[in-house]
């Protein structure tokens, strides 16, 4: 099993049937749920799922909700992006491998996230977005 890094077929899609939408009026609602390293993720999960999600002190099934920062585009690029406000958990006592972003409202799989190792905390744990701009937002679309 493995997580692999990378927007998912199923958001890819849902963008064109108009399904997503992370604006500040946007009727949906985005988490962020943390998975170990036996967990398989990658841009064919389809949508959210508990299979190997982490538990620990102050981990709840399902993930945070994260709050996207306005899409944007750079029309010199040729690309639009988004990317999300940082998200803590604290108390959090507890190791992961990953993420998965998705659409809380719908289930819909949105981005896997790689942290390249395991992550443990004994205290608190924060996942710090790149920058919201062209070259490194989470999400960009060239």
């Amino acid at each position: 099993m493995a997580i692999t890094q990378g927007l998912t077929t199923t958001f890819k899609v849902n963008l064109l049937n108009g399904a997503e939408n992370f604006t500040g009026t946007s009727p949906y609602v985005y988490k962020i749920a943390l998975y170990d390293a036996t967990a398989s993720l990658d841009s064919t999960t389809t949508a959210y799922t508990s299979s190997n999600e982490i538990t620990g002190t102050g981990y709840t099934a399902g993930g945070q909700v994260i709050t996207p920062i306005a899409p944007a585009s750079d029309t010199s690029a040729n690309v639009a992006y988004v990317s999300f406000n940082n998200v803590t958990w604290s108390p959090a006592v507890f190791t992961c491998r990953g993420a998965l972003i998705y659409n809380s409202t719908t289930g819909a799989a949105v981005c896997v996230l790689n942290f390249g190792s395991d992550k443990s905390t004994t205290s608190t744990f924060t996942i710090t977005f790149p920058a919201d701009d062209v070259s490194n937002a989470v999400i960009r679309i060239s």
